[in-house]
């Protein structure tokens, strides 16, 4: 196993489709190009407008900091929230190169695939920018209405009038969708959410030279004996576009509980990825409780922490995780006071038996001898390190 009339406007909204405002004028081209329709361009301002959470402190980009990749900007294992006291349930993933993705569905193999959030409960750009902004935990806003009510009293208000209509905040359920899809033609169509200008992309051009440890990383990550990273975070291009490094699928790792997250100070409390609490619909599949959607790794370098928990703090110690987690389980695993490691301690009994141990490399049996060697660690992790955009010959 490995996220026009108005009733027009608004459904499409659901389906990455651009259409134009209500009565104000803009209309989007639903294309990346470096002009940003009237819709995207008003989305970018309210990305980056912190008067939209409860507290007036948290804007979508205090979680997804342009200058560091749409990731985020600290190494904390999740965000905190706007309201004091307050965190969100899970780490922080880059929003780069989610335009490519599809909302969730079941492959004919009965594959879970695409989505947008760890989860992917939400089917679209727009449908995931409604989470945050209502959620208690996150940005906080007790209802639609207060969301409308604060961008109504923004400095954005009234190009947002121009844009979707003179009277749009006097509706606030229309409103509140406008909202929805300029957050999303804004990361559709700015350039900077999927650059492909790594030195990956430029050695792939023909115009850059990987190292000899970059190059040996290479063959180690598409090797289906070692690092066999490629099984999930596909190395070739889909579709006309460069690798992404992931297959959108989704994979239970058994990574260690983090206590660092205050939910998990209650015992009872676990996160369960596809099956629960935060998604709802797939609760009775306990075949899939625990697995989280497979990321790209572009610019994994530049975004630690790591998994949907941030309990591995460095990239070397996330693909230690990955080699040595049957062979070494001691490593990252508390032991009970009979000495006993407590694998997949972030995880009911029950639900353990989802944990992947049949590829390379979890195939492996406690105290043998891990598919990479820490040179080979280093090596794998020098190859990640080409993923990062921005990269200047």
């Amino acid at each position: 196993m490995h996220s026009l009339a108005r009733a027009t406007c608004t459904a499409l909204v659901l389906t990455l489709t651009a259409c134009g405002g209500g009565g104000g004028g803009g209309s989007g081209t639903g294309t990346t190009t470096s002009t940003l329709s009237a819709a995207a361009q008003i989305g970018e301002k309210l990305f980056n407008e912190p008067l939209l959470s409860s507290t007036g402190s948290q804007s979508c980009a205090s979680c997804h900091d342009k200058s560091n990749h749409h990731a985020a900007p600290d190494t904390r294992s999740v965000p905190a929230g706007a309201d004091p006291g307050h965190e969100a349930g899970r780490q922080a993933p880059s929003l780069q190169y989610l335009k490519f993705n599809t909302p969730f569905f079941f492959d004919k193999d009965g594959t879970p695939t695409g989505g947008f959030t760890w989860d992917g409960r939400a089917a679209s750009f727009a449908e995931q920018a409604a989470g945050p902004l209502l959620n208690p935990n996150e940005m906080a806003n007790l209802s639609v209405e207060d969301v409308v009510a604060k961008l109504k009293r923004s400095t954005h208000a009234a190009e947002f009038r121009r844009v979707f209509g003179d009277d749009i905040l006097e509706r606030p359920t229309e409103a509140f969708t406008r909202l929805q899809y300029a957050l999303q033609q804004y990361q559709q169509e700015d350039p900077d959410f999927a650059p492909f200008s790594s030195k990956f992309d430029l050695w792939q051009a023909g115009k850059a030279q990987l190292s000899a440890a970059e190059l040996r990383g290479w063959s180690l990550f598409n090797d289906p004996n070692k690092g066999n990273c490629a099984a999930c975070h596909v190395s070739s291009g889909v579709n006309g576009n460069p690798p992404l490094f992931t297959d959108n699928t989704y994979d239970v790792l058994g990574v260690p509980r983090n206590l660092e997250i205050a939910a998990n100070a209650d015992p009872a409390y676990y996160d369960l990825g596809l099956c629960g609490p935060t998604r709802t619909d797939l609760a009775s599949r306990s075949d899939l409780c625990g697995a989280f959607r497979v990321p790209s790794l572009r610019n994994v370098a530049k975004t630690a922490p790591y998994f949907h928990n941030g309990a591995i703090k460095t990239l070397t110690d996330a693909v230690r995780f990955y080699v040595r987690r049957d062979t070494h389980p001691e490593e990252w695993y508390p032991t009970d006071s009979n000495g006993v490691v407590q694998k997949f301690n972030d995880l009911p009994a029950a639900y353990q038996r989802n944990v992947n141990t049949t590829e390379a490399p979890y195939n492996r049996s406690r105290g043998g001898t891990p598919a990479l060697d820490e040179t080979e660690v280093a090596d794998l992790v020098s190859f990640l390190g080409t993923l990062t955009d921005g990269y200047t010959p």
